[in-house]
């Protein structure tokens, strides 16, 4: 039997759950890519790691790693907001996705962004949201998002 070559790249990019390890394939300099993101040292990565994981469920950053290189190549994470409107309902926020420019492409945001989607839809949320630049509104709309109101910041730096 051959192998497509769609099939060949989802064994090649497997879509898994931030490991401690992933420090040392290029995550933060994937997330260097997307924003400001300074380099940090092993033992704050190893601190903020256990700090998330201690979220359980409620806070979930996804990674795909490159099975040729051992890299990370793409990220995003989505974290559960608890609500008392929509009957205590829960929102899903979709935060930090980034696909490295080298492989950008491949489907791989499509598939951290269905992964972190379906992980929310099974947490119980009513629904998913997210900020994006201009630029990425085609790419979300692929996605199934739709534009809705005004995104404002305020930042404390």
């Amino acid at each position: 039997m051959q192998t497509t070559n769609s099939s060949v790249e989802e064994d090649m990019f497997q879509v898994r759950k931030l490991e401690i390890m992933d420090k040392n394939k290029g995550f933060i300099e994937l997330l260097q890519q997307l924003t400001v993101c300074d380099s940090i040292s092993h033992e704050a990565f190893i601190e903020r790691f256990h700090e998330l994981a201690n979220c359980g469920d409620e806070h979930v950053i996804c990674v795909i790693e490159d099975c040729n290189s051992g890299m990370i190549v793409a990220t995003g994470s989505v974290f559960i907001e608890k609500k008392f409107i929509r009957n205590c309902g829960k929102v899903g926020h979709i935060e930090d996705v980034v696909v490295d420019s080298v492989v950008r492409g491949k489907q791989l945001g499509k598939r951290i962004v269905d992964f972190l989607s379906d992980h929310a839809r099974a947490m119980g949320c009513y629904k998913m949201i997210l900020d994006c630049s201009v630029e990425n509104i085609p790419f979300y709309e692929k996605c199934g998002f739709k534009k809705k109101e005004i995104q404002m910041v305020k930042y404390y730096v």
